[in-house]
C-alpha cells in the first residue's frame, strides 16, 4: 500500500498535479513517520510549490537515518541546503551543505549551491573561488583551465605594469 501511494504521489507531482501530490505525500508521512523516503518525497514537493518553510521538518527527516539511496542522500542534502539558503538560514545551510560535500566530495551541485550560500553569508570571495573551480574541472573551461585554477585561489592578484 505505502509502495503505490508513493509512486502515486510521485508520477503526481511529475505530472504537475502538486497540490494533489502534496496532500498524499503528508498523509504519508503522517503514518510513516521513520520513512525517510517518504520524508523526503514531501520535501521536494513542498519546495517545488514555493513552500520552503514546510519543506524543512522533512529534509531533517529524510536525512537523519538510513533509508534513501544515495542519488535521493544528494538530492536532499542539495534541497536542504538550498531551502536553508532561500530561508535566510546562510550558516545553517553551509552546515547542511558541508555534511552533505563530505558525503559526495567534489559534487558540482552541492559546490555551487555552497557557493550561493557563502556569498549570502558575506563570503563572496570563497563563492568565487568555487564557482571558479567547479567551472575549472567542467569540460566548459576549454584552453583556460590551469588560469581559472589559479586564479580560484589568487583572485585578488594583480600585476602593476612597470
Amino acid at each position: 500500500m505505502r509502495d503505490g501511494e508513493l509512486a502515486l504521489a510521485v508520477r503526481l507531482r511529475e505530472e504537475g498535479k502538486k497540490d494533489e501530490a502534496r496532500l498524499l505525500l503528508v498523509d504519508l508521512a503522517r503514518r510513516h513517520p521513520d520513512d525517510a523516503e517518504v520524508a523526503c518525497q514531501a520535501a521536494w514537493v513542498h519546495d517545488s510549490l514555493g513552500l520552503e518553510a514546510e519543506a524543512v521538518p522533512y529534509y531533517e527527516r529524510a536525512l537523519a537515518g538510513p533509508g534513501l539511496s544515495a542519488e535521493d542522500r544528494l538530492g536532499a542534502h542539495t534541497g536542504y541546503g538550498s531551502t536553508l539558503r532561500v530561508l535566510g538560514r546562510f550558516e545553517e545551510a553551509l552546515e547542511v551543505l558541508g555534511r552533505g560535500l563530505a558525503e559526495f566530495p567534489g559534487d558540482p551541485g552541492l559546490r555551487t549551491f555552497t557557493a550561493m550560500a557563502l556569498h549570502n553569508a558575506g563570503r563572496s570571495g570563497d563563492a568565487v573561488s568555487t564557482l571558479l573551480k567547479v567551472v575549472a574541472e567542467s569540460d566548459k573551461a576549454g584552453g583556460y583551465r590551469r588560469a581559472i585554477e589559479y586564479y580560484a585561489d589568487n583572485l585578488d592578484e594583480i600585476v602593476t605594469p612597470g
